[in-house]
């Protein structure tokens, strides 16, 4: 295992190219997948560049997503109405464990690190999607940022 600490998890993912991986591995599964394809009956393939870009800059990257696409508010907004189970977020954290072993380096803490990125994060979207589209969401402060020693 390579130690990366003293760099960010962006770049010791490989940077927008593998998380641009990551996500279209992690969508193939979740579109074929029963039980997570009706909260994707939405989709397009804009969506898993918008996710790369999203957790680019949650673990060090470029702020586009910030700049760009809405920020957090605009992450968070997008999951309203969606009335995600928890049978549907743990089923995304398996799909995701399998898209990260697959497509991230064979590093344990990097995996370990963004599996518990995904798993914070897909709790807050479970949350959110329990209010209707539309809801006022306040103002939930800037993007998440995410490291070595999780949330920073």
């Amino acid at each position: 295992m390579t130690d990366h600490r003293s760099g960010s998890l962006y770049d010791a993912i490989g940077g927008l190219d593998a998380l641009r991986r990551l996500s279209d591995t992690f969508y193939e599964g979740v579109l074929a997948d029963p039980l997570l394809a009706p909260v994707f009956a939405r989709f397009t393939p804009t969506h898993i560049e918008h996710v790369a870009v999203w957790l680019a800059e949650v673990f060090g990257g470029p702020d586009r997503f910030t700049t760009d696409l809405g920020g957090h508010q605009g992450l968070l907004r997008v999951h309203l109405g969606l009335a995600i189970t928890e049978e549907q977020r743990l089923r995304w954290m398996e799909l995701m464990a399998e898209a990260v072993r697959k497509e991230l380096p064979e590093d344990e803490l990097l995996r370990r690190r963004v599996l518990e990125y995904f798993d914070w994060g897909t709790r807050i979207a479970e949350d959110v999607s329990a209010s209707p589209a539309g809801a006022d969401l306040g103002d939930p402060g800037p993007t998440p940022r995410w490291g070595w020693e999780g949330l920073k």
